[in-house]
């Protein structure tokens, strides 16, 4: 690593960015991340003591908090019939705790110089994950002990296999610092790095985030469609070819695409196959969703609506279990989640967060977006509704998807220029 990168990464982590870097940071170690978030809290304490009035000010910070209105508004009014009242209550109130974090985030970042810094360290971490990943799918072993046996698990260990949503959520922080530093040949080169262990962990739906990635900064590079056509052919050729290695070398990989290829069949058995049974989860949502369809069966109350709606023979009932309870955990696509757990009523207020989202976005400016730009494609990487997706009101993903609201929230806001005018210029 460069003198002046590790100088920038050193001037980020001394200064108020050390809480927010810690979420990234400790992601991996599970609850330890909770430590950013508290650390937040108490940096949010300080400051509406010292300036009562500040968030008036702040665009990003107001922008935040009618984002999270939305997404806690909407776990607020499940609750109210919830069917595991508790655990949807206890949801409820945890989740208060990332509007601290966002707040902290949009003044804590309220520079460009501490935006580039947030985004340099976040790199340095993901690019940990990588090397580590690497040397584990060579040995066998890493930071984090023995891989697990099917899937690559890297950092994460090998219980928690995590490494591929988080490593394909996180790779924007990634290729934009190698693209800053080092022009097109360091993103294509850190491009290809994350791509093997993205592929090695096995989740599918890692596979198409990390595609969705790549696709935005191919599209960020090229600046027409011709030239994003030519060069959509050129990763497409590259893909080819580091799949067709990873076949060769990586049972794992292999064994993933074998699950993959009946959907090829177009068959319903095949699909529901290769999606490892949820299909099954997917209908039984719908039936979930239709028996509570305004304000759903409560955040987190998922697993205990499901076994009174699945059908009999069920794959999440006969064959697997979710801790203690039975059947599925959680909707496994976010729309399917916010519609269950919240109804109508919260699939609403996303929708109107969405779109006041992108409106905000636009409107922000030329310069703004292009300042968001790495939060931004991690956000539609993980949001992208054609894809499985991890449960948006746990307190794991719920608390990284608050943390990369906050980034790009505070990015697309930037209100303090990096030097601050001389008195009597």
């Amino acid at each position: 690593m460069s003198t002046g990168l590790s100088a920038r990464i050193r001037a980020g982590l001394a200064s108020p960015l050390l809480p927010i870097w810690l979420v990234p940071a400790l992601l991996p170690l599970g609850r330890s991340a909770e430590l950013g978030v508290f650390l937040s809290l108490v940096g949010t304490v300080l400051l509406l003591v010292r300036e009562p009035r500040s968030l008036a000010h702040h665009p990003g910070a107001k922008l935040f908090l009618w984002l999270f209105a939305a997404y806690a508004g909407a776990a607020l009014v499940s609750a109210v019939d919830a069917v595991a009242p508790g655990k949807t209550w206890g949801t409820v109130a945890a989740i208060l705790r990332f509007a601290p974090l966002g707040i902290y985030t949009c003044f804590a970042m309220r520079r460009p110089g501490k935006v580039r810094a947030l985004y340099t360290a976040t790199a340095a971490v993901v690019a940990i994950w990588v090397v580590d990943a690497w040397v584990q799918a060579l040995t066998g072993y890493g930071l984090a002990g023995v891989s697990n046996a099917e899937r690559l698990s890297g950092i994460f260990g090998a219980t928690n296999l995590k490494l591929g949503p988080a490593l394909s959520a996180c790779a924007p922080f990634l290729l934009w610092t190698a693209r800053e530093r080092y022009g097109r040949r360091g993103l294509a080169l850190a491009f290809l790095l994350a791509l093997g262990p993205v592929l090695l962990s096995g989740s599918r739906a890692s596979w198409v985030c990390y595609g969705i990635v790549a696709l935005a900064f191919l599209w960020n590079e090229a600046g027409s469609f011709r030239r994003f056509a030519a060069a959509c052919v050129g990763m497409g050729v590259a893909l080819l070819l580091v799949g067709a290695l990873a076949w060769q070398v990586s049972p794992r990989f292999r064994d993933r695409v074998a699950h993959t290829v009946p959907a090829l069949t177009g068959t319903s058995a095949g699909i529901d196959s290769a999606l490892t049974g949820r299909l099954d989860i997917w209908t039984t949502s719908l039936r979930i969703y239709a028996a509570h369809p305004v304000n759903g069966v409560g955040v987190r109350g998922f697993r205990v609506a499901y076994p009174s709606a699945a059908t009999p023979g069920d794959h999440f009932l006969t064959m697997e279990k979710c801790g203690e309870g039975e059947g599925a955990c959680h909707a496994h696509q976010v729309l399917l989640e916010v519609a269950t757990e919240t109804g109508t009523l919260g699939l609403l207020a996303w929708l109107a967060a969405a779109v006041f989202a992108v409106r905000r976005w636009w409107m922000a400016g030329a310069v703004a977006r292009a300042r968001a730009f790495p939060a931004t494609v991690a956000l539609v990487a993980i949001l992208f509704p054609l894809n499985t997706h991890m449960a948006f009101y746990s307190a794991w993903w719920g608390l990284f998807a608050a943390w990369l609201l906050s980034v790009w929230c505070a990015a697309l806001y930037v209100d303090l220029p990096d030097v601050e005018p001389r008195h009597g210029a």
